[in-house]
């Protein structure tokens, strides 16, 4: 399949998004955070749409130097949209203006207390980007068309749960949730498909 970084691809991707029956998480209390699916122009000169993926700083105290999408927890107050576009401004320096957000897809409940919602957003030009290096050591954009290799997904099983572990593989880079999750999900989309992702576990190293 061929996802070219094109506005008709754009529309086609904001229809599936506007339509996305989203799940907001309503079980146990969880803080609200906000994550950013940032689809850009990949740059390999293939002009096919790819996504921002970010490697997180070494000296952050948690889950230092981790694959990783722009996001964080939200500020009193804050609409998820609000969220996800001031963080990614603070770690990528981008200035996204509301319009550009496409959609939400479902909360993640993830086993570090947060409900991630992954705030879908169409940007035309990455010239601006300036990753914060006190959060961000790089930054990746990694095709649309890849993920859709049946190669680039993996289910595990482990001792410690019963749910299954999702991993992406994509490069030769190894993805594990929640960032897998979140990304599957669009993956899934973006194929046309409505799949949930919640009870997908997280290695046990991310339980933390």
């Amino acid at each position: 399949m061929s996802f070219p970084f094109t506005a008709a691809f754009r529309d086609v991707l904001a229809e599936r998004c506007a339509a996305f029956p989203r799940i907001a998480h309503d079980g146990q209390e969880l803080k609200r955070a906000a994550v950013t699916i940032t689809v850009v122009e990949a740059d390999d000169g293939s002009g096919q749409a790819a996504f921002l993926l970010t490697r997180r700083a070494a000296g952050l105290r948690a889950h230092a130097g981790q694959w990783a999408l722009p996001g964080g927890r939200c500020d009193p107050g804050e609409t998820l949209e609000q969220a996800a576009l001031r963080e990614l401004h603070e770690e990528l320096g981008l200035s996204l203006p509301a319009r550009r957000v496409l959609g939400v897809l479902d909360d993640y409940p993830t086993r570090s207390g947060y409900a991630i919602a992954p705030v879908v957003a169409w940007l035309d030009d990455v010239a601006a980007l300036r990753p914060n290096p006190d959060e961000v050591a790089s930054t990746h954009r990694f095709r649309i068309d890849q993920m859709l290799d049946a190669a680039a997904v993996e289910f595990e099983t482990i001792p410690e749960s019963t749910r299954p572990v999702i991993r992406l593989n994509v490069g030769g880079h190894h993805i594990h949730a929640p960032t897998a999750a979140v990304i599957y999900q669009f993956r899934e989309l973006v194929a046309g498909r409505v799949t949930r992702v919640s009870e997908l576990e997280q290695p046990v190293f991310a339980w933390r």
